[in-house]
């Protein structure tokens, strides 16, 4: 019985720590990629509340932004500044669509889906110009 005695103490302690934070998924903004010109990749990612994702600039001249009527109700619009990452935390369960502002009619469009995707069907009715349109709505046809 003696020898269970740190044992246990160890447990109890290893029981009581908070969970380690899921490290952030990157998103790389890029010139040229394996879907194309003007593209992010990801393009999509899956995330639980509360984790993060880094939009990190490797070819300058790109940001990114949450498009208008893409996000879950009461989630926070973000957008960041041209050749800068940005570090986003998602904490509302849904679809947040994101562009880059330079290159939105090109089609450099992406999505976070954070847990069950709430508000999909608005988020497949947001008029998008272009070839943002196009490759959107690859994105989300796989979405469920």
């Amino acid at each position: 019985m003696r020898s269970l005695v740190p044992f246990l103490a160890a447990a109890a302690v290893l029981a009581a720590a908070p969970a380690q934070a899921a490290p952030p998924k990157v998103v790389k903004m890029l010139n040229r990629g394996a879907g194309g010109m003007m593209v992010f990749e990801p393009a999509i990612v899956r995330i639980k509340p509360g984790e993060t994702v880094v939009f990190t600039p490797v070819d300058k001249g790109h940001d990114a932004e949450s498009i208008p009527g893409m996000l879950p109700a009461g989630a926070q619009p973000f957008k960041g500044t041209i050749s800068k990452p940005i570090s986003v935390t998602f904490t509302k369960p849904g679809v947040y669509g994101f562009k880059c502002t330079p290159h939105f009619a090109m089609g450099m469009v992406g999505a976070v889906v954070v847990g069950a995707p709430t508000n999909l069907a608005q988020a497949r009715s947001v008029a998008l110009p272009g070839r943002a349109k196009q490759v959107m709505t690859g994105l989300l046809a796989n979405v469920r």
